[in-house]
């Protein structure tokens, strides 16, 4: 049986993680005193003790945790941004290519997608390694997003009684071009040049959709629609938490409506193709708690474990 310490279990991440685990028998949840969670000493005692460890914590603290490891059959799953662009990190995205599922299977220090990233990359990265756009164009991307994922302050103010009024309305962030998942987009992307992305905080607890469009009058060869969605159909055909949605004519593209938050507490993300010729649209929808962070976290701990990645999840 499996040791597994969670340290950061009382954030969002962490206690979405623990509810995917009920249920399971094949590993034993190592848990703290609740008056020692913030103890070093306590938590590189737990850490050590682990055969996996989830850090759910911010970047500066997962350093430190990591630093904390000394025994060498310890394996991380981060769920900070602190190494996710990190080439001795696995990325843990393992629909991306085969190269990524193998060496989540086998590395000792994983580095769970953001779930911005997540949604993005599960778009540009095949269309960059298929050749449909070159690393170096242009690419802008806009996301809306549930509130689950702006932490325990933002989330009080979204459910409480006094919330202001500008927070029924989608609200623009990240508008300096300095978002955190940014690096991690280009670098996992396969990009030359940093992404430009647009994300919105919207008045809806999870989900969210990513979208990047193409306008294809920029590209060095024509590309339609149906070829874009062959290629994903091809590239994501073996995956089980991502689907590749069917193409939709134009005629039903015009009373289609795309809900960001239809797949709120699923663990998987959809892929969406829109758009004509001129102008393809491309689309991501998944749950920001889900395959965006804690599912995603499974999922890598799953494929360690060398168990079925699906287990505790679907």
């Amino acid at each position: 049986m499996a040791k597994v310490y969670i340290d950061g279990q009382e954030g969002t991440t962490g206690l979405k993680i623990m509810e995917r685990f009920e249920g399971r028998n094949d590993i034993e949840i190592i848990r703290i005193d609740e008056d020692k969670r913030k103890d070093p000493a306590e938590r590189a005692r737990l850490i050590n003790s682990a055969d996996y460890v989830f850090l759910c914590l911010p970047d500066d603290a997962s350093r430190e945790a990591v630093s904390f490891v000394d025994n060498d059959h310890v394996r991380i799953i981060d769920a900070s941004t602190a190494h996710r662009t990190n080439p001795e990190w696995a990325y843990g995205f393992p629909e991306l290519s085969d190269e990524h599922r193998k060496k989540i299977q086998s590395s000792n220090r994983v580095a769970v997608p953001g779930c911005y990233a997540s949604g993005f990359a599960s778009v540009v990265y095949p269309i960059v390694k298929n050749g449909i756009i070159p690393d170096d164009y242009p690419v802008f991307a806009y996301a809306t997003s549930g509130y689950s994922g702006a932490g325990k302050k933002a989330i009080a103010i979204y459910e409480g009684a006094d919330k202001p009024f500008e927070f029924d309305s989608p609200r623009q962030y990240a508008l300096s071009q300095q978002h955190k998942h940014l690096p991690e987009m280009q670098a996992v992307s396969g990009l030359k040049f940093k992404p430009m992305f647009n994300p919105m905080i919207c008045d809806y607890f999870s989900g969210m959709v990513v979208s990047v469009p193409i306008q294809t009058r920029t590209l060095t060869k024509s590309i339609t629609p149906q070829q874009v969605h062959q290629m994903y159909m091809e590239h994501y055909q073996n995956a089980k938490m991502v689907e590749v949605m069917p193409l939709m004519t134009i005629e039903e593209q015009k009373s289609f409506f795309l809900a960001s938050n239809t797949l709120s507490g699923l663990n998987k993300l959809q892929v969406f193709v829109f758009g004509n010729d001129e102008q393809i649209l491309l689309c991501a929808r998944l749950d920001n708690l889900g395959k965006g962070a804690s599912g995603a976290a499974v999922q890598c701990l799953n494929i360690m474990l060398g168990i079925d990645e699906t287990t505790g999840l679907i």
